[in-house]
């Protein structure tokens, strides 16, 4: 059986997640030739787009423009980008929703998934999208599930079981997030600045953002050994595996 090639997927509740938690990690797969694919399963466009809402713009004007902005950042970091409109604060889970990312799963057949926490108490569009991305990625891997046009999936549709890695939430001690991967994001990280800049809708994540990158770098020359020869501006990601990693190799 042909290995199937590097396939990022990166499910996001809001148009602007995926770029502050996970712009590294999918600017780095693009960087090194790999698929990467973000599912926004909203816009943000009622709780997470304030200026345009104080600006007096209307629902559908705000949902075009949170798009456009989150269009902007995929092409930046190299990703591609769909969009399920599934509205956003509440963003409600339901049976159609979750056959709508079976969809995508079996189209992208994705090697790695990335995705929110399961808990975050300030934000439950978060934990929604992750227990959809979850319970999707599961039926995915069933022959007997349908395909959302009632056709059924051959052996060679359904997917393996791609790992699953939850990225940081904005405020990780509320939320039960302990990292046990750091992700060196040195070299991709002018692209995820670039995808920053993309979204004035939230233009006070910027700072705050690369701030943390900055602390997470620290974090990760520390732990990495003293004869990998990081630099001092190492930038960094942190994730938190979901499932068990599978190994040969202790490293």
């Amino acid at each position: 059986m042909a290995q199937t090639p590097p396939s990022l997927l990166v499910v996001s509740a809001h148009a602007g997640d995926f770029v502050w938690r996970a712009g590294g990690a999918i600017a780095a797969a693009a960087q090194r030739g790999d698929r990467a694919t973000v599912v926004c399963l909203s816009y943000g466009e009622r709780g997470e787009s304030a200026s345009q809402w104080l600006a007096g713009k209307p629902l559908d004007e705000i949902k075009q423009i949170r798009r456009a902005e989150a269009q902007a950042a995929a092409d930046a970091l190299g990703a591609e980008i769909e969009f399920l409109d599934l509205g956003d604060y509440p963003l409600l889970e339901s049976p159609e929703a979750v056959q709508r990312l079976v969809d995508v799963y079996r189209r992208v057949r994705p090697t790695v998934v990335l995705t929110h926490p399961l808990a975050d108490p300030y934000n439950g569009d978060h934990p929604a999208a992750a227990r959809m991305a979850l319970q999707a990625r599961v039926l995915a891997q069933a022959i007997g599930v349908a395909n959302s046009d009632g056709s059924y999936p051959t052996k060679d549709d359904i997917i393996g079981a791609p790992p699953v890695f939850f990225f940081e939430p904005h405020q990780p001690e509320q939320s039960d997030f302990k990292p046990d991967l750091l992700l060196d994001i040195t070299e991709a990280f002018p692209r995820k600045k670039a995808a920053m800049e993309c979204l004035p809708a939230q233009k006070h994540m910027w700072e705050y953002y690369t701030s943390l990158a900055v602390r997470r770098g620290v974090q990760l020359t520390r732990n990495a050994g003293p004869n990998l020869g990081l630099p001092h501006e190492t930038m960094g990601e942190a994730y938190m595996r979901y499932y068990p990693q599978v190994t040969s190799v202790l490293e």
